[in-house]
């Protein structure tokens, strides 16, 4: 039996529910390794090969490699997980929600810094 999910209904939000998590189990678990230096610098070494040990989609590993990470989170990966590639590349957590959001780096902080986006943005 499906489980209603009147959370769904904020566009342009995808929430990481047991759904999203089983999607993204392998693209989660490949960042999560990239806590470890040594795996760090095989992905860096060889992005694609790192990428095909895990058991991924196709439509995972193209959006990591192109740095896509709201096809990332749309595709079942974790934000707390994905900053993991944007700390590899040596990016802040700013600068990437920055980009996901089509901000500069300092747009995204000075709407930070302003209160956030307005609590209706967005809702139906």
């Amino acid at each position: 039996m499906a489980l209603d999910k009147p959370y769904k209904d904020v566009p342009g939000t995808t929430i990481f529910d047991a759904d999203q998590s089983r999607k993204g189990y392998w693209l989660n678990q490949f960042c999560m390794s990239l806590m470890k230096a040594e795996n760090r610098e095989r992905f860096k070494k060889d992005e694609r090969a790192y990428l095909d040990e895990w058991a991924m989609s196709e439509e995972q590993k193209q959006a990591v490699l192109a740095r896509d990470l709201n096809r990332c989170i749309a595709l079942g990966g974790n934000i707390y997980f994905l900053a993991k590639i944007g700390a590899t590349d040596g990016k802040s957590f700013q600068q990437m929600a920055g980009s996901m959001t089509g901000m500069s780096e300092e747009e995204y902080r000075n709407m930070m810094i302003n209160g956030g986006r307005d609590p209706k943005w967005g809702r139906s």
